[in-house]
């Protein structure tokens, strides 16, 4: 999709071969210094922040998939707030606040607003999955209105009637979807790449990245990925062992 993949890729492949050469000679070749550097540049950093571009094979499916993962994370921050409302345990409702204030940020008005404006319209005019977007949009729109009411629920102290509504929000948003990301990542997400072609395949992962750096800042995902990992430590649920079956 970009062509810094193959690049990166051919210099890693003759390092690999000048390697093969004794220690000695290898280091006497013209430029092993710069090939080098090359490979480094092109291979995968431990740290998400380091270097300046974006993962250089990732397709809008991977891009949206990945963002799905953000919501999923939040979302079961979300199932563990309802049932501390439900048993009157301590919450912390600034981290549940933040946490909606997140799915607004990066899936509603972000991650949403690529479906609506890039792929529901594709599979509309060619008149495939039509009543399954039908479906995705009305439920964008259903989703907006719960991350209203969740958001106004978080600020301030709870009243029992209020805690028994924001867990009952809580859990609709989560019903919806589950099922709803579910069916994006099965079928409509690898329905796309059949129906618009390879070139405006590749196209659209240009403009989603665009759009991320637009709409989220230069390393959107990344900070995304930071955030959700700081709410999952003030719900004390950022550790994963923990969470084995």
């Amino acid at each position: 999709m970009r062509s810094r993949f193959t690049a990166s890729f051919a210099t890693c492949y003759f390092t690999r071969m000048f390697t093969n050469q004794p220690r000695r000679g290898f280091l006497k070749s013209a430029g092993a210094g710069v090939v080098l550097l090359g490979c480094a540049h092109g291979s995968h950093s431990d740290s998400p922040h380091e270097g300046g571009d974006k993962d250089d094979n990732v397709t809008p499916a991977e891009d949206l998939m990945r963002e799905h993962g953000i919501l999923r994370r939040v979302m079961y921050l979300y199932d563990d707030a309802a049932r501390r409302l439900d048993e009157h345990h301590e919450l912390p409702v600034d981290a549940l606040a933040a946490g909606a204030a997140l799915i607004r940020r990066v899936i509603e008005d972000y991650h949403e607003k690529l479906e609506e404006e890039f792929l529901f319209p594709r599979f509309e005019k060619a008149g495939k999955l039509v009543e399954l977007v039908t479906t995705l949009r009305k439920q964008h729109v259903v989703g907006r209105t719960l991350t209203d009411q969740i958001t106004a629920l978080s600020k301030g102290k709870l009243a029992d009637s209020d805690r028994a509504t924001l867990a009952s929000a809580l859990r609709r948003f989560n019903h919806m979807y589950r099922p709803h990301a579910a069916r994006e990542d099965t079928v409509l997400f690898p329905a796309l790449r059949g129906l618009v072609g390879a070139k405006a395949y590749g196209e659209l992962g240009e403009q989603f990245e665009h759009k991320e750096t637009q709409m989220l800042g230069e390393h959107g995902f990344e900070h995304a990925v930071d955030e959700v990992a700081r709410l999952e430590q003030a719900f004390g649920l950022d550790d994963l062992t923990k969470l084995t079956a």
